[in-house]
């Protein structure tokens, strides 16, 4: 399983999680640092939402008592933490909303390697007002699953701009199976679940298994009676989606074949740990999005992605990118430039527009009954994007 490690980022990035945005600050050719990490003071700024609506976003710390963590037994359940970002009453206003805690950003940059500063990493702005006033309306919810080791924050860009364009957006993180979630009690759990798989020999599946019942009881926290979520009446609970990077989107599938009420899933470059029952998803239709090195291809080192093609039973697209990399699909872009990381072919602009371009286009056509002609092929718009089946 690929994780977010020093050494990954020094071998081109190839890794399974996800990243934060910010403003480039890249090394000038011709110092003798040229190349190497740059010492950013300045806070990223993350691209801006491209939606109508303004942004909202709330933080709300969920304890599911009634299971047991499979990797701390002995804590007190199964301790979630959920950013929902929705559409805002312009009027709103509101102090804007962090992006991390320190501690958080702290443990991630330290993942990174020098040159990459936690404090800097914390401050990243985002364009979300925080429990501001939602905008008049019931609006689609869809749920996001992180890549392995990284916390919710490292899906912000596209968390908001999905928000902008009239969604409610429920980002988890998943106890212990990230570097550092800070809880309210101010305790940080890290990445137990990181030794049990290197370790320990745990299969992944155990991870997407136990997502998917995480996102079972978010949404019935956020839909059923006495929602956790202040706001919960604007959340159409008829129309549900589920996306994640990594094996955040292999869940996606795991938790679509368990709930019925997840309507459609995509997964960003995730390897999938369980095949799919025999009854596929029963019709319900599935995004596969992903890496067009090799590994995400028809017939490529990921035999999964084949695998998982010929269940899926409903409406359905494989779609590979050029020039895109394991983080191309999260935050992840951004934030290499802005501490002068390694860059993937791909442009930082083209890999925020072209994540955000699919997998809105997918939710407002099998969510909204939008239909959105960018998912039935080529286009010169989108010139990286390529269609592997349809």
């Amino acid at each position: 399983m690929i994780r977010f490690t020093r050494a990954a980022v020094a071998a081109a990035l190839v890794c399974s999680l996800a990243l934060p945005v910010g403003v480039a600050t890249a090394a000038v050719p011709g110092t003798p640092d040229a190349g190497a990490p740059v010492q950013a003071s300045r806070a990223a700024v993350l691209p801006a939402p491209t939606g109508p609506y303004a942004v909202g976003s709330s933080v709300l710390p969920l304890r599911d008592r009634s299971r047991t963590d499979p990797w701390v037994p002995s804590a007190d359940g199964r301790a979630l933490m959920v950013t929902v970002h929705y559409p805002a009453a312009r009027s709103g206003g509101g102090r804007p909303a962090p992006y991390a805690t320190r501690e958080e950003a702290r443990l991630l940059a330290e993942q990174l390697g020098p040159g990459v500063s936690g404090d800097v990493l914390a401050r990243t702005r985002t364009h979300s007002g925080t429990d501001v006033r939602p905008a008049p309306g019931r609006h689609p919810l869809v749920l996001l699953s992180p890549g392995f080791s990284v916390s919710r924050w490292t899906l912000t860009h596209l968390a908001e701009d999905l928000a902008s364009r009239g969604y409610v957006v429920a980002s988890v993180d998943h106890a212990y199976e990230s570097y550092g979630i800070s809880l309210p009690d101010g305790r940080t759990l890290t990445c137990v679940a990181c030794t049990a798989l290197d370790e320990g020999g745990v299969h992944g599946s155990v991870v997407t298994s136990t997502r998917a019942a995480d996102m079972r009881y978010v949404l019935d926290r956020l839909t059923g009676p006495r929602p956790a979520w202040r706001y919960a009446d604007t959340i159409d609970a008829r129309r549900v989606g589920m996306a994640g990077h990594s094996i955040g989107g292999a869940s996606a599938a795991t938790a679509m074949a368990a709930d019925p009420r997840i309507d459609a899933g995509v997964d960003m470059d995730g390897r999938f740990w369980e095949d799919l029952p025999a009854e596929g998803l029963r019709g319900r239709p599935f995004l596969m999005l992903g890496t067009h090195d090799g590994v995400h291809l028809p017939g490529g080192q990921d035999d999964s992605w084949d695998r998982t093609w010929t269940r899926l039973d409903g409406w359905k697209r494989w779609i590979t990118v050029a020039g895109s990399e394991h983080f191309t699909f999260s935050d992840g872009p951004v934030i290499s430039r802005h501490f002068g990381l390694p860059q993937p072919e791909l442009p930082t602009e083209r890999a925020v527009a072209v994540t955000r371009t699919y997998v809105a286009a997918f939710f407002d056509q099998h969510l909204r009954g939008i239909p959105r002609p960018v998912l039935d092929g080529p286009t010169p718009e989108n010139p990286e994007v390529h269609f592997q089946h349809r």
